[in-house]
């Protein structure tokens, strides 16, 4: 079952949102430590919390920048994966650039969207290209609505049929 399908099942059901976030955890073990946890899920957007939690803490107590930096690149990575058939298309990560702005000493969260119509115009410029990029702004918000950062993350997205690997 594609991803999609499954966060737009999970959409309405509190089950099938806490089944998917379990099995997100063990389908990206890295990601598993941190927690991030799928909070709301519309047609158009996904909210994730980073919670304040030991593994997620830095030497300073605060959460860590690069907890905050995987959180800006999961929700921008699963948006793309909701809209982007895994079957047809790689989609990797090119380039993160973060920006600080303020000491996370709780939870945190960020909310996304794509851009309307985003799926479409990748598929368009495929088309035409062997692979396209994109930079996305992801923001994270503490509990106080304070601005802790703002994540710039590229993706690279190409057809598999036009992808070359190597053994």
């Amino acid at each position: 079952m594609e991803l999609g399908n499954i966060l737009n099942k999970s959409q309405s059901s509190g089950i099938y949102r806490r089944l998917m976030n379990f099995g997100l955890w063990r389908l990206i073990p890295f990601n598993s430590p941190h927690k991030f946890k799928i909070i709301g899920i519309t047609n158009t957007s996904l909210k994730i919390t980073v919670p304040f939690i030991r593994k997620n803490r830095n030497h300073v107590n605060g959460i860590h920048a690069c907890a905050l930096a995987t959180v800006c690149e999961y929700i921008s990575g699963l948006s793309l994966a909701r809209e982007l058939s895994s079957k047809e298309f790689r989609i990797i990560l090119k380039e993160i650039q973060m920006t600080y702005h303020y000491q996370a000493k709780m939870n945190a969260c960020t909310t996304f969207s794509l851009p309307t119509n985003e799926a479409i115009i990748i598929r368009e410029e495929l088309k035409n290209n062997d692979a396209t990029f994109r930079r996305y702004a992801v923001e994270v918000y503490d509990e106080k609505q304070n601005h802790i950062c703002t994540g710039n993350i590229y993706w690279q997205i190409k057809p598999w049929n036009k992808t070359k690997t190597t053994n």
